[in-house]
């Protein structure tokens, strides 16, 4: 057993849903009190549900700030705990109409459109193109922008990836989602073919979620990170489309969406011009802010400068409207029960380092902006305390299963990395076996911060449990007033799987492994490239 290498063989249990399970010295060392008081604390109505810039964030990041200390880490970045992040606050007025050859299209109902330059207004008159899924992975063969030019365009593109239609698992990864799926790929990849706009076609099946969600997300005021040519390089229009505006729109061209969408989804497609021009008048006002990352570490005795990350998004989404009266969003699973999980395992960590220094350096961390686009651990990922190539793996915590212990750990992708292997050899040794994601078409790998580290090369794993023993949570409680802490919580899933990610840890700051990605795939390139 793994953790025999450090723990040697003692085991203890803890009682959940399925009888007996063996705990290692790092399980038992938690102390579940201290976790329930940080959950109740950060997800209290004083911390007004952590939105980033808000009161709310102050008190967050001075409660961490606080714990680091008292805990006894040093801080992670020089001299500091935080880490500034700038921020480009950014609304779009709403009073906005799309028309495509000869037919408007209501924002909201219909379309929803934002920026992310640092342009106060764009105005679109562009030639419209449909490219399928505006997918360009030499690995798969596939190229949706051979032989078209888009730039100065607007292009309609699909959602999810061939995949997915063909549900085929080696064509693509079948229902499971690719990065090359997530809508935020397809404004990049437009972006580099030099489109000026981007409709997405929404789907409710292969986009994991409803119109809703794409209505409120894109009417409402969007954060984004600032580069040196105020994001001039960026897609000028980001939006999405209704279903039933497509047709509309594939029908004028006297064309079947359906058939088009099926033509799209095999190998050989070309794009197609829809012979319309796309209309929009885009006006967007901005702010610019600074949010806070924070982080501490426990040094390492003999490799420092090799780190092993371990993090939870401190951030909510503040306040909102339920039926009809401002409520706040506390966000106790969403994500103060994974934050305390990190300021669990720092205190567990620190206290085991005093009696065996580890060899690599541990951090602990907390970012900003998860909910609007993982903006902190993207600046983070783009700026670390030390080189990527450094960095050994970073394990991301979203959200931790607060009822009872289970027989199985959730795992998010599959054959991605080596780290994988020590989540399976850990997790029998408690007695437990890794589940698949059920839901692998959402594609939730790609939806939380480790997936920025994860671009950069580093060596990611993504630990979340929420609403999975708890079928109710994501209907009636996941970003809504309802995530609050409960008193009658169990927390024996929070035991075992802080005890999991806690062996890995110590592992990899003792060990001297370097977890690979496994497979050709960008990460596996970006991850050689800066070793160079």
């Amino acid at each position: 057993m793994l953790k025999q290498l450090f723990f040697g063989s003692a085991l203890l249990t803890a009682t959940g849903a399925f009888g007996a399970t063996p705990v290692s010295p790092v399980g038992e060392a938690v102390n579940l009190n201290k976790y329930r008081e940080d959950v109740k604390i950060l997800a209290s109505d004083a911390f007004e549900g952590r939105a980033p810039l808000s009161d709310g964030e102050q008190k967050t990041i001075d409660y961490l700030v606080t714990q680091f200390k008292n805990i006894g880490l040093a801080p992670a970045f020089g001299d500091s705990y935080i880490q500034k992040v700038p921020l480009a606050k950014i609304s779009a007025d709403q009073d906005m109409t799309l028309t495509i050859g000869d037919q408007a299209f209501e924002n909201g109902a219909e379309f929803v459109a934002r920026t992310e330059r640092i342009s106060a207004d764009i105005t679109l008159n562009d030639d419209v193109v449909f490219v399928g899924y505006g997918i360009n992975a030499p690995e798969y063969h596939w190229n949706d922008y051979a032989d078209v030019d888009v730039k100065g365009k607007t292009v309609i593109v699909l959602v999810n990836d061939p995949g997915f239609a063909s549900q085929r698992k080696d064509f693509f990864n079948g229902n499971a989602m690719t990065y090359y799926g997530r809508w935020t790929y397809k404004y990049e990849e437009a972006a580099r073919q030099g489109a000026e706009a981007v409709f997405i076609v929404h789907e409710t099946m292969p986009a994991g979620y409803g119109w809703g969600v794409v209505q409120a997300g894109g009417t409402t005021t969007k954060y984004s990170l600032i580069d040196d040519n105020n994001n001039q390089s960026k897609v000028g229009v980001m939006g999405w489309m209704h279903l039933r505006a497509a047709q509309k729109v594939f029908e004028a061209a006297g064309l079947n969406y359906r058939e088009m969408k099926a033509k799209a989804s095999a190998p050989g497609f070309k794009a197609i011009d829809l012979n319309a021009k796309a209309t929009l008048k885009l006006h967007s006002t901005f702010e610019m802010a600074e949010s806070q990352n924070v982080a501490g570490i426990l040094p390492g005795h003999t490799a420092p400068d090799e780190w092993v990350a371990l993090h939870a998004h401190w951030d909510g989404l503040g306040k909102g409207t339920e039926n009809g009266k401002e409520v706040i969003l506390n966000g106790a699973v969403d994500n103060a029960s994974g934050v305390a999980g990190v300021l669990s395992l720092a205190r567990v960590m620190k206290g085991m380092s005093e009696k065996r220094p580890n060899g690599r350096t541990m951090m602990f961390g907390a970012f900003t902006a998860e909910e609007t686009g993982l903006i902190g651990a993207e600046h983070f990922s783009l700026n670390p305390p030390v080189p990527a190539e450094n960095i050994v793996a970073f394990l991301n915590i979203d959200g931790m299963n607060v009822n009872k212990a289970t027989d199985y750990i959730l795992q998010y992708g599959e054959g991605l990395s080596e780290l994988e292997d020590y989540v399976a050899k850990v997790a029998k040794s408690q007695g437990r076996f890794v589940k698949p994601d059920p839901r692998p078409q959402n594609g939730l790998f790609f939806r939380s911060d480790h997936f920025a580290a994860a671009k950069q090369g580093i060596p990611s794993y993504l630990f979340m449990s929420l609403g999975d023993t708890d079928p109710s949570f994501i209907a009636q409680r996941y970003h809504k007033a309802a995530d609050d802490y409960l008193p009658e919580w169990d927390l024996g899933g929070v035991e075992q799987d802080l005890d999991l990610i806690g062996q890995i840890m110590a592992q990899l700051a003792n060990n001297g492994d370097w977890p690979e990605w496994t497979g050709e795939s960008d990460f596996k390139a970006a991850r050689e490239a800066s070793k160079q």
